[in-house]
């Protein structure tokens, strides 16, 4: 998607400061970190949102969790993972990324 802030950085187009990034995957920090850990992970193929998961794009998403978990271990020790899902969820790029948030304890609160 050429509008995509996400898929510009996935181009290079816009930077990052990757932590990972293999075919498929890209991590880096979040901007404006929630904790002393905040890692975005996304699939590097344009996909909308969770809602947009399909049976033909899901093993992206499971790669995803892959990274996700190694990255939570090395960069974390405990770590939530937090996906918004469309506007009403708090989800500003509508480009599927998972935040990876931990360095810290974290509230037992989500909202």
């Amino acid at each position: 998607m050429s509008d995509c802030l996400f898929c510009k950085i996935v181009s290079g187009d816009i930077p990052s400061q990757k932590v990972y990034e293999d075919e498929t995957v890209l991590a880096f920090r979040d901007i404006n970190p929630q904790a002393p850990v905040h890692i975005l992970v996304i699939p590097k193929t344009h996909i909308d949102s969770a809602a947009a998961i399909t049976a033909q794009n899901s093993g992206v998403v499971a790669h995803c969790f892959e990274v996700i978990a190694q990255l939570g271990k090395d960069l974390a020790g405990g770590f939530r993972v937090v996906s918004n899902c469309g506007p009403d969820a708090g989800q500003t790029v509508p480009h599927l990324h998972f935040h990876i948030l931990g360095g810290r304890p974290l509230a037992m609160e989500m909202a």
